[in-house]
């Protein structure tokens, strides 16, 4: 068996690596929208803040050749008011109007090589997000609800009848009739950032189910957001037949069974939605005493906890509770999880550590362009190809990450699963040449 795997490994590798030098497409025309249409959904978050630290504007979705290998771009994180209100405001951790549409983008970080004026309607991410859409037709964009710290007040929004009524509506107007607050300088406006977002992602992290300290929890949460996703797409569709558009209804769920089973009715919920993303990473961290893995397909054999996490077991468990799998779109992370301390022997895998390894921006995470470097410069890459992950080890520091070869596998796991496609956390991450991006476009290509 073992000359097998390894001429498996090889040809994995080797299809994957194909992409690293793949010249970016021309710009999308009529035909890219429906193939778009016809394959799998790919689906990668935008984060707000990538513009600072990771120097990532929209632009580089275009540069990259990202753009080209989605179907949809989902923006992160429109926030929720204490009274259930989708809202946008510059108020210190609760939200930043600045990089949504105020700030004025330089022509060099421009979508179409134009720069912003001072003032305009609709600058900022926004903005270039709606350049992004002429440029490339087929891409739907999103607005994501929630996150892990915006969360907070989703129960209240979903709580009766009237405030998810009122919530849906706040949202529909905010984002996809694009009503925004007036700025200092003018910025937004009545329909200002009108046809730059197609639809809602629903990113509650977690009904009935403990999330970031101080979320709103009820334990009708997991009825409530039945009735939440149905109003969602009562007023979507009403929506609709106003603009003769279908506007899209989607939502990130977890992979926890537990969490399945507290707050969502598994087989309810998709009577509603488009399609749903499941959470294919953060299985394990530095929050656990010994390294592990963060995203494998399976469950590594010799893992110390039994039952444990994994894509697979997430997605049996979503099946298991009715979701029809040609819904389920996997989560791919670009990032890795690190422990440092790591004593023990042999490859690192499953050894005690003193705590999260040093990083970029926060310890113990680090993006997938970052650890790329790490490989061949004092660090192992190790692999579990059975198992469908792989790690980067020094003798003392770990890092559990999904490279090109994991990423290819990832995707010719839903194919054969026949699943809807896969989802990445987050765009930033990715290399200068959207390497993992090109990658699951290339994994999950449609004849």
């Amino acid at each position: 068996m073992r000359p097998f795997r390894h001429r498996r490994l090889t040809a994995v590798v080797a299809l994957a690596t194909m992409l690293v030098t793949a010249a970016p497409p021309a710009a999308a025309g009529a035909d890219d929208s429906r193939n778009r249409r016809a394959g799998y959904h790919r689906v990668g978050y935008f984060t707000q803040w990538g513009i600072y630290g990771r120097a990532f504007p929209v632009k580089k979705l275009d540069t990259s050749g990202a753009a080209s290998r989605l179907t949809h771009v989902n923006y992160a994180f429109g926030n929720v008011s204490e009274d259930g209100r989708c809202f946008v405001d510059g108020g210190p951790g609760e939200g930043d109007a600045w990089a949504d549409y105020q700030r004025p983008v330089p022509a060099e970080e421009s979508v179409d090589g134009v720069a912003d004026a001072w003032g305009e309607p609709l600058n900022g991410n926004f903005g270039q997000l709606a350049k992004l859409k002429a440029k490339h037709p087929g891409l739907q964009v999103m607005i994501s609800l929630g996150g892990w710290s915006w969360s907070t007040y989703f129960s209240n929004a979903a709580r009766t009848d009237a405030s998810r009524k009122a919530f849906v509506a706040s949202c529909i107007d905010l984002y996809l009739k694009g009503n925004l607050p007036v700025l200092d300088g003018g910025s937004g406006g009545p329909g200002a950032a009108a046809g730059v977002f197609d639809g809602i992602d629903l990113d509650w992290e977690w009904p009935n189910w403990p999330g970031e300290p101080g979320n709103v929890v009820r334990p009708e949460d997991r009825q409530n957001f039945t009735k939440l996703v149905a109003e969602f797409r009562r007023q979507l569709d009403a929506y609709g037949r106003t603009t003769r558009r279908h506007h899209p209804l989607t939502a990130f769920l977890p992979a926890n069974q537990a969490a399945m089973d507290a707050g969502y009715e598994g087989r309810e919920i998709f009577r509603y939605l488009d399609f749903a993303t499941v959470q294919g990473y953060d299985f394990h961290g530095a929050w656990d005493p010994v390294t592990n893995q963060q995203s494998a397909l399976r469950v590594p054999s010799g893992a110390p906890d039994n039952p444990d996490f994994s894509a697979e077991v997430a997605i049996d468990g979503w099946l298991a509770r009715g979701a029809p799998r040609e819904k389920l779109v996997l989560g791919i992370p670009y990032y890795g999880r690190g422990w440092t301390g790591v004593s023990g022997s042999g490859n690192g895998l499953f050894q005690p550590a003193t705590g999260p390894a040093p990083a970029t921006f926060e310890a113990g995470y680090e993006d997938y362009r970052r650890l790329k470097t790490l490989a061949g410069n004092g660090f192992t890459v190790h692999r579990d190809l059975r198992a469908g992950h792989a790690w980067l080890f020094d003798g003392t520091t770990f890092w559990t990450y999904d490279d090109p070869a994991v990423v290819l596998q990832k995707t010719l796991y839903i194919r054969r699963a026949g699943l809807a496609g896969a989802m990445v956390w987050s765009l930033d991450g990715d290399d200068d040449n959207a390497t993992l991006t090109k990658t699951i476009g290339l994994g999950l290509a449609t004849p």
